[in-house]
């Protein structure tokens, strides 16, 4: 057993091309502070005619930072409001801060169903329904998934490859001292709102 002050490194081949996931920053936050195990997604615009897919199972967040979402979420825990952080960030960088591995995904087309996954995300109701009948046909993909925090940041410089409305991303692999060593000392995090297990087959 792991002593319990000591990281539990996520799984990996090192000769991985590693990839990140697009994702807004206040989900990034709560993931990795144990308030989300699950991600949802609709249809993008440049997702092809397949639409959404989760291409990956193990990715990096690119985090997304526009400040209507500090409106479409849930509070804090405390009841006071989630806030984009500015300080620390330039237009010039991007910060990889956390890891995912996704342990179950799928599709769901039951409301009912994707209301089962209220407590283990932080979107408000309104904007998960709108993300379920975006497009011909409702429903939204999720995956459940594993967190890990990096307890030193991989920062990269921001390039042209980085834009556009799309979900998956290629990373350099070496760039600023690489991916190995952040993953190596990462640090798993606990989801305290649960797993939604029905998910997992």
């Amino acid at each position: 057993m792991t002593p319990p002050d000591l990281p539990v490194t996520p799984p990996f081949d090192p000769e991985w091309r590693p990839v990140a996931f697009k994702e807004w920053q206040l989900v990034a936050e709560a993931l990795v502070a144990g308030e989300q195990s699950v991600i949802l997604r609709k249809g993008g615009i440049s997702e092809g005619k397949l639409g959404f897919q989760w291409l990956h199972e193990k990715f990096f967040l690119f985090p997304s930072y526009f400040h209507e979402q500090e409106q479409q979420v849930k509070p804090l825990p405390d009841g006071s409001s989630r806030v984009i952080p500015t300080s620390g960030r330039t237009e010039d960088e991007i910060v990889f801060s956390v890891y995912v591995e996704a342990i179950a995904t799928g599709r769901l087309t039951d409301w009912d169903e994707v209301m089962r996954l209220h407590p283990y995300h932080i979107w408000n109701e309104e904007i998960v329904r709108e993300r379920f009948e975006w497009g011909d046909q409702p429903g939204l993909s999720y995956a459940v998934v594993r967190t890990w925090q990096l307890t030193e940041p991989w920062i990269l410089k921001n390039r042209s490859s980085f834009g556009g409305c799309r979900s998956w991303f290629g990373l350099p692999s070496d760039e600023a001292g690489g991916w190995l060593p952040r993953l190596v000392s990462a640090r798993e995090v606990e989801a305290t709102v649960g797993t939604p297990h029905w998910l997992i087959g």
